[in-house]
């Protein structure tokens, strides 16, 4: 029976090890974790038992495909728990984040599939990310990041990479959310700020913002 701290460290190396195609070693997953170095080498030894993860010394850890199962699994959890609270519980995308890290260890997959039904099917979160099926497949599209994008040209907002209920609200108070429409009108240089016009309105954003903002050209 996998536990639940084991599901969070499987959950962790599958993020930072780029959806678990990467190695990743020990002090990022207890920065991750907030934990010591020592304790994340007693997890993985666990994990390792259990043939959910391969350590190589020096090298680092990586998931084995049972462990990328569980992991996809946890995520498609997590996020089907995302799209139910804004959906049909009425919270904002800011405050669904800390919920979903709860709802997502629940393990019924009768339950995940029936809630999966019940939401039509949806094939992203409330931020953008993309919802694995049942059999673990992702549907992703072509984006960038506004910091990338072209002056002149005009996007479709589609996703975001900082999921902090900080820079969400920020998103709020300015009007942006999935599905606004940007024209990108000036880079400056000095900076990295950009100009960008939405439907009613004109201002500059960070860059730190910028990074942070997913896009479609449309």
């Amino acid at each position: 029976m996998i536990t639940l701290t084991e599901e969070n460290y499987i959950k962790a190396i599958y993020h930072l090890g780029s959806n678990g195609e990467k190695s990743v070693n020990t002090n990022a997953i207890a920065e991750v974790m907030q934990t010591k170095a020592s304790s994340v080498t007693d997890m993985i030894k666990k994990l390792s038992d259990k043939s959910y993860a391969d350590y190589k010394k020096y090298q680092g850890v990586t998931l084995t495909d049972d462990g990328r199962r569980v992991a996809v699994n946890i995520i498609r959890k997590h996020r089907l728990w995302e799209v139910f609270l804004v959906e049909k519980l009425n919270f904002s995308w800011d405050e669904v984040h800390e919920v979903a890290e709860h709802l997502e260890h629940i393990k019924s997959d009768k339950l995940v599939d029936e809630l999966d039904a019940f939401l039509e099917f949806p094939t992203h979160d409330p931020h953008g990310d993309p919802i694995p099926d049942k059999a673990g497949n992702f549907k992703h599209i072509e984006k960038i990041v506004l910091a990338k994008a072209d002056v002149g040209s005009s996007y479709k907002c589609v996703g975001v990479d900082d999921t902090s209920s900080k820079f969400l609200k920020y998103l709020d108070s300015n009007n942006i959310a999935l599905g606004s429409i940007i024209t990108v009108n000036h880079k400056e240089p000095f900076d990295n700020s950009i100009k960008i016009s939405l439907e009613n309105s004109e201002m500059v954003v960070s860059q730190s913002v910028a990074k942070n903002l997913y896009l479609k050209k449309v």
